[in-house]
């Protein structure tokens, strides 16, 4: 017998502009033409970073930037946007988190919430205009097998989507059905017929105002044609403590996601770079997946294992050299698992401990100049 469960319909949603939230966007906006801040003992790394970077550019590799939320929340927008448009990232990758502080920040310009608070009052996440319109973001982008990150950009970018017609979708399940011939799009277009029907989704264009679109990575990276792919999980994210919370839809465009990522992660090759700022749990999860599927079809064609360079940037102290060795177990080196596992994927690694602003805003003035 299937367990007890609560009905999650029954949130009780309010208005995102009744929140009160953190941080303004334009407080904490990085301008990337102003000096960055001192490196420090840094400097020499983040220069071989650089080097690196220019390096797998020049021979035609991907460099990969695979980050955390807090990169977000600090402002730094802009500095990554300016990696994008001169062409020295190729492919951005985030948690569930760092794109919906993205789509707050692109849409009222603020984001970050008092969570301890708002968890004893039950009102943690349950922000009406993040949860919907996230969902409807993605289940709509299905319907073309477009993923999270690229759903999400275009809604930024397009003020909102087009909804389908009830007709239009179930003329297209009822005809799959007929021929009895259910191609990748099928399970989306019968969850939107779930989701417009459940909570009376008028059909036509859906218009939602992003006042600030400019604030947005999503955005950046949907304009510039960059894959920015999302890597959720189900239960993490506020946008799960709304009444439209689905699994379903956010899994199938994260599994969407999951397949592009696994092809730049292939276009590493021998000499491209990894960069992880501040993703100690994502980042190396996904990267030691993809990177086994790409060496898997990559064996099959007959070449060589990805050898990527990997750089590291958080805050923790690491006192060991990983590319000497993986410290012994009974070392306290050996459970910093996003060492442990970056430290296996078969290339160098190099670790940054430090401020997330600064590793990033020196890196693209390096590479800038």
């Amino acid at each position: 017998m299937p367990h007890k469960r609560e009905d999650l319909g029954l949130i009780a949603v309010e208005p995102l502009a009744k929140r009160t939230s953190k941080h303004a966007f334009a407080e904490i906006r990085t301008d990337v033409d102003a000096p960055p801040p001192s490196a420090g003992d840094l400097e020499g790394k983040i220069a071989l970073v650089a080097d690196h970077i220019q390096n797998a550019r020049s021979a035609g590799a991907a460099v990969i930037l695979a980050f955390g939320a807090h990169l977000v929340r600090n402002g730094l927008a802009d500095i990554v946007g300016e990696l994008m448009r001169s062409g020295w990232v190729t492919h951005l990758a985030t948690n569930g988190a760092g794109v919906i502080h993205d789509w707050e920040y692109a849409f009222q310009g603020r984001s970050g919430e008092n969570v301890q608070a708002n968890v004893a009052e039950g009102r943690f996440g349950t922000w009406d205009e993040t949860g919907r319109n996230t969902h409807i973001a993605v289940l709509v982008g299905a319907l073309t097998g477009t993923g999270y990150g690229e759903s999400i950009g275009r809604f930024i970018c397009e003020d909102g989507c087009e909804i389908p017609s009830l007709d239009q979708l179930w003329n297209s399940v009822e005809n799959a059905c007929s021929s009895k011939k259910a191609d990748e799009h099928f399970p989306a277009r019968a969850e939107l017929i779930r989701v417009i029907q459940q909570f009376e989704i008028e059909s036509g264009r859906l218009r939602v105002r992003h006042l600030h679109p400019e604030f947005s990575i999503a955005a950046k990276a949907y304009e510039l044609g960059v894959p920015l792919t999302v890597h959720p999980g189900i239960g993490y994210d506020i946008v799960f403590t709304h009444p439209m919370a689905n699994g379903a839809a956010l899994g199938r465009a994260a599994g969407i996601d999951f397949s592009v990522f696994v092809h730049s992660v292939g276009q590493i090759k021998q000499g491209g770079v990894f960069l992880s700022i501040g993703s100690a749990v994502m980042a190396p999860q996904v990267l030691e997946k993809a990177g086994s599927i790409a060496n898997n079809l990559r064996r099959q064609r007959g070449e060589e294992a990805i050898q990527p360079y990997i750089a590291v940037n958080d805050l923790a102290t690491v006192g060991w050299d990983w590319n000497q060795s993986e410290p012994p177990i009974d070392h306290p080196a050996y459970y910093i698992r996003f060492c442990k596992s970056f430290s296996r994927m078969g290339g160098e690694m190099l670790y940054l401990g430090g401020d997330n602003r600064t590793v990033l805003h020196n890196l693209c003035c390096k590479l800038r100049k």
